[in-house]
């Protein structure tokens, strides 16, 4: 199916994602976010595929043109059970959310730095008719105030900090990415709460994806696996950008000045971003080209709405031939949802954990026809299924780590996803 290009006037994307999303089950919205002056979004709708057929695709992105990076191919997720087992990790029963890919059948793409849309379709002017009814669906409500059920009290979560640390001390890893998961019952409009959570935590890589009745709706800051060509030698470049280090924004410029420092010069959270740096430059090794593994950025803050990050960049130039799947065994799970040595502190954390990450901790998504791609990692993020919705939050842990501190940044991961739901954090959280 081939679909064509057709440039025509803006129209506001959450005018339209909402409308489409009454009309349509399966649908995708990666979203640059509603400030955004420049990069792309890309709305449409597809068909559910085979994670196979996906995998299958070499990693030998074109330069982007008209329509951005993304022209035409596949948008899903990866659930971190499904990417565990495969690195031979033991994993927790399924929860009805594993990995899932649709084919983009036709969509609109956002130029967000001209204000122009393009239309990819089979037929780009039926399409454009179509807009009008995606435009004309009814607003969306309100969520019902509710509170949240957690898998683990706090002082739980602190109990399964010092397994960890008592697992550092003897030498079977030397960092832990500790989770949880809060729970809201009762119907959910994920429409609704995609469009409050992006509008209180805005994030360059959002997104809303909805395959097969199980939603997504993500304000990642965290990208996960970007493959692009390579600007002078031809071939796939792969960066990834790992996030470890996170405090709240303070109430006023100068309490957030003295956050941001305390990041930035904290030893504990330098020494976790390096670990995960460390191997990450180890995943990328197993696809890269000899010799083209490298650090871009090292120890840098990078400051959203809720949170302030500290994100380095690993890159790399992939093997010709490589192909998506080859690239995902590699890569995921991400070190950063992880831990390290990756094997043994996945293989720790299934026994502290006692409960399915299903599509929290894996990534969510592109991949173009091409074999380029963009991912995300699914963290500050609804999972929405049948009669409820979930959200995961953890944080690294490591010998130096204090429990109360942990457990206080778990809750401010947590918080705005829930709220995003109507939901408050269970007492104590």
């Amino acid at each position: 199916m081939e679909l064509h290009p057709v440039r025509a006037p803006w129209r506001e994307p959450e005018r339209l994602f909402a409308g489409a999303a009454r009309l349509h089950p399966d649908l995708f919205w990666l979203d640059a976010g509603p400030a955004a002056v420049d990069g792309w979004s890309w709305l449409g709708v597809g068909s559910r595929v085979e994670v196979d057929e996906v995998r299958a695709v070499v990693c030998a992105p074109g330069v982007a043109s008209e329509g951005g990076a993304f022209r035409g191919g596949w948008v899903g997720w990866l659930a971190y059970e499904d990417g565990a087992a495969r690195a031979g990790a033991p994993v927790a029963a399924g929860d009805g959310t594993p990995s899932q890919w649709m084919r983009a059948e036709r969509y609109i793409a956002f130029e967000h730095s001209a204000r122009c849309i393009w239309l990819f379709a089979p037929d780009p002017d039926a399409f454009a008719l179509e807009l009008d009814a995606w435009a004309a669906q009814p607003s969306v409500g309100d969520p019902q105030p509710r509170t949240a059920r957690a898998r683990h009290t706090p002082a739980e979560y602190a109990g399964l900090i010092e397994d960890c640390r008592a697992a550092i001390r003897e030498g079977d890893a030397y960092q832990l990415c500790l989770t949880t998961r809060f729970d809201v019952d009762g119907p959910v409009d994920e429409v609704a709460a995609y469009l409050a959570l992006r509008g209180a935590t805005p994030a360059h890589h959002g997104g809303f994806v909805r395959i097969e009745g199980v939603t997504l709706a993500s304000a990642s800051p965290e990208r996960f696996l970007e493959v692009s060509p390579h600007r002078e030698h031809g071939g796939a470049v792969v960066r990834t950008h790992p996030i470890k280090g996170t405090r709240p924004r303070g109430i006023d410029a100068a309490a957030d000045d003295a956050l941001r420092a305390q990041l930035h010069s904290s030893p504990k959270e330098r020494a976790e971003n390096v670990m995960i740096v460390d191997l990450m430059r180890n995943d990328l090794s197993r696809v890269a080209q000899t010799g083209t593994v490298t650090v871009e950025r090292l120890l840098e803050i990078e400051s959203y709405p809720a949170v302030h990050q500290l994100v380095s960049t690993v890159a790399a130039q992939l093997a010709p031939g490589t192909t998506v799947g080859e690239l995902w065994d590699a890569a995921f799970p991400a070190g950063s949802m992880t831990g390290a040595p990756k094997l043994s502190a996945m293989a720790i954390l299934h026994r502290l954990e006692r409960g399915p990450r299903g599509i929290f901790a894996g990534c969510f998504g592109w991949v173009g026809v091409d074999g380029g791609m963009d991912a995300a990692m699914v963290i500050r993020s609804i999972v929405v299924r049948g009669d409820g919705a979930s959200v995961g939050a953890g944080g690294g842990i490591t010998w130096l780590s204090v429990a109360a501190e942990e457990v206080a940044e778990v809750g401010v991961k947590a918080r705005a996803p829930l709220a995003a739901l109507g939901a408050q954090l269970p007492p104590g959280w």
